[in-house]
């Protein structure tokens, strides 16, 4: 009876104290560290999804409105788009994720002054990057174009549009910081919002600077190029606001520059900017195989195909982009089995998301190549990739979802990991089967293979507690503990709550 009544004593008070704690903490971190994991993830997602798919769609209507001004137009865009592309990739999903993951883990440890100096750290970083990226691209676009293929119209375009593009990469890179700033305190509505008002002024901008109406000329490609510009700009405008603004959790905050803060953000955007490279020179070299192998019918026909692997990046992004936010509050708090909870959860919607994708791809394929092109050996070598590669994108969206997953924990060592044997697989692999078999069919078994070893491999990693591992043989070799950063900042008494699991 003594034990029982001790029991209720002790219980009492802790309770009070997680009602005294909840009023003093912001309701989003709140919801973060205590909500119901799969309807906060999927509130959290849903804007974040449709933002993505719209500017997905309106990527296609842009090149349909270019495609007005002929083959070398398209042909020029075509040649400057996987390096914008890549650009976009590494600025809102690297190392804007480890923008994320910082603030997150942060605001997560109760470090509210550590996440508003995180904000200025972010942007000096993103800043830095554009104009390196401007400067590139600039100076060497036109050898860089030259060695893709480009020549004579075609290569003309590529530059008016690139000059124009690349001359506001700057802006690009600044306008992600801060919606990545905003993401990490676990909004992703306001970010969200502003980039589909950029989106839905794209789609009449676009015609209007590339063809002209009354007294504005007609630019042709170098208008499409403008429309981006003044789109990103105007986007940038509005989420600067609103992180100036009291509503916002962070604001950027004039403070004495720290190494730790900008190591804390550049060891999880670094290690992520690998990832994503990892992936585009994967699919530059299957391409390159396919190429080699069969004629350039046969890379239209793959590029066509394997367009839907990318599109599933941006869609993932939606629901990986919050996750980001969830792992990286709840590592900060100290709540390690609802952050791995949270991360295995969000890896069986990707994967679900993406089968719904896949698995239709590959049964009915005409359905998606038909769009683009009617040539047989397009259609021929498109199919097949189709029917051997779209069952198994469910794994694809899962390793990409524990990816970010593990941006927001801070610990990227087996996405890298991953992401190096899937490429090892895909390209080695495809070349011993190409060597061997010379059917292109067998390059595409491998590269579907090549994607159930990168999903399995980061579940099994993820799931044993790969994360916890690395931070406690971190710790073993005296290395600092990320959330230790700005060890003098205010920090909220912990509790029962905020220190257990889901």
């Amino acid at each position: 009876m003594s034990i029982a009544v001790t029991a209720t004593a002790i219980s009492v008070p802790d309770v009070t104290m997680a009602s005294d704690l909840r009023p003093a903490m912001d309701p989003r971190t709140w919801r973060l560290l205590h909500a119901p994991i799969l309807p906060t993830l999927l509130g959290m997602a849903w804007p974040n999804i449709l933002v993505m798919v719209a500017q997905a769609s309106t990527g296609l209507i842009e090149t349909w409105w270019v495609s007005r001004l002929g083959t070398d137009a398209l042909a020029g865009m075509a040649l400057v788009f996987p390096g914008f592309m890549m650009m976009q990739m590494l600025s809102a999903g690297a190392m804007g994720g480890g923008i994320s993951s910082a603030i997150a883990r942060a605001l997560g440890a109760g470090r509210r002054d550590d996440a508003d100096a995180l904000v200025m750290h972010a942007l000096i970083i993103n800043g830095l990057f554009g104009l390196g990226f401007a400067a590139l691209f600039l100076v060497l676009g036109p050898q860089i174009y030259r060695a893709m293929g480009g020549e004579g119209g075609s290569l003309a375009a590529a530059l008016q549009y690139s000059g124009i593009v690349f001359a506001g990469t700057p802006l690009v890179w600044l306008m992600n910081a801060v919606a990545s700033a905003i993401r990490g305190t676990g909004n992703m509505l306001v970010p969200s919002a502003a980039v589909c008002v950029g989106v839905f002024l794209l789609i009449p901008l676009s015609p209007l600077l590339i063809f002209g109406l009354g007294p504005v000329p007609a630019l042709g490609v170098a208008g499409a190029g403008a429309a981006v510009v003044l789109t990103t700009a105007l986007t940038g405008g509005v989420l600067c606001r609103y992180l100036l603004s009291p509503r916002s959790m962070v604001r950027p905050r004039l403070a004495r520059l720290r190494w730790a803060f900008f190591a804390d953000i550049l060891r999880v955007g670094v290690v992520g900017s690998v990832n994503t490279l990892q992936t585009t020179l994967t699919v530059a070299l299957t391409t390159a195989l396919v190429g080699i192998a069969a004629g350039s019918d046969a890379v239209a026909g793959y590029g066509t195909g394997s367009r839907l692997e990318y599109l599933l990046i941006p869609l993932v992004f939606g629901l990986g982009a919050p996750l980001v936010a969830l792992v990286g509050t709840n590592i900060g708090a100290g709540q390690r089995q609802r952050a791995l909870h949270a991360a295995l959860l969000g890896g069986a919607v990707a994967f679900c998301l993406a089968e719904a994708i896949g698995i239709p791809a590959a049964l009915w394929p005409m359905a998606w190549l038909s769009l683009f092109d009617t040539d047989p050996r397009m259609l021929e070598t498109g199919a097949a990739y189709l029917r051997m590669v779209g069952p198994t994108y469910g794994f694809f969206g899962l390793g990409l979802c524990l990816y970010f997953a593990s941006q927001g924990a801070g610990r990227l060592l087996w996405p890298l990991l991953a992401g190096l044997v899937r490429m090892l697989l895909a390209i080695g692999g495809g070349w011993l089967a190409l060597r061997l078999t010379g059917s292109l069919a067998w390059l595409f078994l491998t590269l579907g293979v090549a994607l159930v070893a990168y999903g399995s491999m980061l579940l099994a990693a993820v799931a044993s507690g790969a994360w916890f591992r690395e931070q406690e043989q971190s710790i073993r070799r005296g290395e600092p503990r990320p959330i230790r950063v700005g060890a003098g900042s205010r920090r909220p008494a912990r509790s029962a709550v905020a220190s257990g699991a889901s």
